[in-house]
């Protein structure tokens, strides 16, 4: 458990640490810093939605599911038995992700979104549109844990195969 609470502790600093890069460097002064030309760019955003820049609640809403959210993989991972790798490094992204949103939803009421990957912007059919949304360090482990949980379902849950 000692290293779960290091990959929580190891999201959360990255993700804040970054986030005070994108304040100090590109929301008064560049707003945006082109890395890879029309493909990759830090593009300083304040998101008050969900991942991604969702927004389906008030901010306030917002705060409670995410440290409801939290609160229910904290227990669930304690409760468990399970203490294998597999098991531990989704939960330890989604949980240190999730605290570090929260920590931007408390203390300046939005999230700092900067990564930005210009996959396309266009009209399609009239509507303009851009395919991939500013995000985070916090959303990026969030997605990747969720995403290792999806591919690795099986032998993460293993029980859940016996029961079905």
């Amino acid at each position: 458990m000692k290293w779960f609470f290091s990959l929580v502790l190891l999201v959360i600093t990255a993700d804040q640490l970054t986030k005070k890069l994108a304040l100090a460097f590109l929301r008064d002064k560049a707003q945006s810093i082109s890395i890879i030309q029309d493909f990759f760019s830090l593009t300083y955003a304040e998101n008050k939605g969900i991942a991604f820049g969702l927004e389906f609640a008030p901010p306030a809403v917002l705060l409670l599911l995410t440290g409801l959210i939290t609160a229910v993989v904290l227990v669930y991972v304690f409760r468990s038995n399970n203490r294998t790798a597999l098991f531990l490094v989704p939960f330890a992204l989604i949980t240190g992700g999730g605290i570090g949103n929260m920590i931007d939803r408390i203390t300046i009421g939005h999230v700092v979104d900067f990564i930005y990957f210009d996959l396309y912007n266009g009209y399609i059919f009239g509507t303009y549109l851009s395919l991939w949304p500013i995000f985070n360090i916090a959303d990026s482990a969030i997605s990747i844990g969720a995403c290792l949980l999806i591919i690795f379902h099986e032998k993460v849950f293993p029980d859940s195969k016996k029961s079905a």
